[in-house]
């Protein structure tokens, strides 16, 4: 006699991934245009940041609207010698 198990089919479910999103292009345009922070990291490239005092300007809250809070964690990794982003980092 042979013995059958009923199994329930498993059903996949999706992987949750805990990486935000990227941020939106408005907060990367926002950094580049109104950064106040550069720190240099060596080799042509510069760090670009907002300060908590800049996002508090009318011009930039205009800008980023209701990403201000996101923007301050953005920082802009930035090739001085071609004019272009290296990468952009997010603080979790």
């Amino acid at each position: 006699m042979a013995s059958y198990r009923r199994f329930k089919p498993r059903i996949a479910r999706p992987i949750e991934d805990p990486r935000l999103p990227p941020p939106p292009a408005a907060v990367v345009d926002a950094v580049l245009r109104y950064h106040d922070r550069e720190d240099e990291q060596g080799s042509g490239f510069t760090l670009l940041r907002l300060s908590p005092e800049r996002i508090r300007q009318r011009e930039v809250k205009t800008a980023l609207g209701a990403h201000a809070a996101r923007a301050a964690r953005v920082s802009i990794l930035w090739n001085e010698r071609e004019s272009e982003i290296i990468r952009v980092l997010e603080a979790a």
